[in-house]
């Protein structure tokens, strides 16, 4: 089954002031804003970088599980981590032997994406969505890809999540999607997902490694209360 890293998300109290700086830092650009999270008491803004997505959400009423992480971890932070698979069937049936609980199923022309329960997961919300065609993404509107920008950023290599216990959430994890975690990494067929100790704000996705275009745009930052790393092609 081919599995990959396709949209981070990040959840901001003030969603304007994060989309500036996320579009001056990372030199993205705005393509799309889904209608649908209204259902969940949210409002987006999503960026492509490369053939991947960076969305960020930000709570519009009170009561909201992204509400709820914003005061959980003190502030603004890494929300959910959304896998593209080429097959859901098998899936389903793994989540079901090994008790991880199907919390939402989101369905649009083209798109199916599962939410999986974070209390089953940890460190996150994960979804694991398939589309009719690989690579397209009904998620990000339909002409996402007219404003891919690669000046600063090119692609997402990874997505690096804080646990309490690293060892045992990314053996959870590579259980969940039915791949093998080499030691705190788990490696998909694009990206990866990386475990590290918590911190002062405990559990959650804390940052992400991203391709520069060039040394030049090389460095870290942190934007969002999650640390971004831009590496050198």
């Amino acid at each position: 089954m081919r599995m990959r890293l396709r949209q981070i998300v990040m959840v901001a109290a003030d969603l304007e002031a994060a989309e500036r700086r996320v579009e001056t830092e990372l030199g993205v650009e705005l393509c799309y804003r889904d209608p649908g999270v209204a259902a969940f008491g949210l409002r987006n803004a999503l960026f492509p970088i490369g053939d991947k997505l960076l969305e960020i959400v930000s709570p519009t009423q009170d009561g909201t599980t992204a509400g709820r992480l914003l005061d959980k971890r003190g502030g603004d932070g890494g929300y959910m981590v959304i896998l593209e698979v080429d097959d859901l069937g098998p899936l389903r049936d793994l989540f079901d032997t090994i008790g991880a609980r199907v919390v939402f199923e989101a369905v649009a022309d083209g798109i199916v994406g599962l939410h999986l329960h974070p209390a089953d997961v940890g460190g996150a919300i994960l979804s694991v969505d398939r589309t009719d065609e690989w690579g397209e993404w009904p998620w990000a509107g339909p002409d996402w890809r007219d404003h891919v920008r690669r000046d600063v950023v090119t692609e997402v290599l990874a997505v690096e999540i804080e646990a309490g216990d690293p060892d045992a959430m990314s053996s959870r994890w590579a259980s969940v999607l039915g791949r093998e975690a080499m030691g705190r990494t788990i490696v998909l067929d694009e990206g990866e997902i990386r475990f590290v100790a918590a911190g002062d704000r405990g559990e959650g996705v804390a940052g992400f490694v991203l391709q520069a275009a060039d040394a030049e745009h090389a460095g870290r930052m942190t934007i969002c209360g999650c640390t971004f790393e831009l590496v050198a092609p």
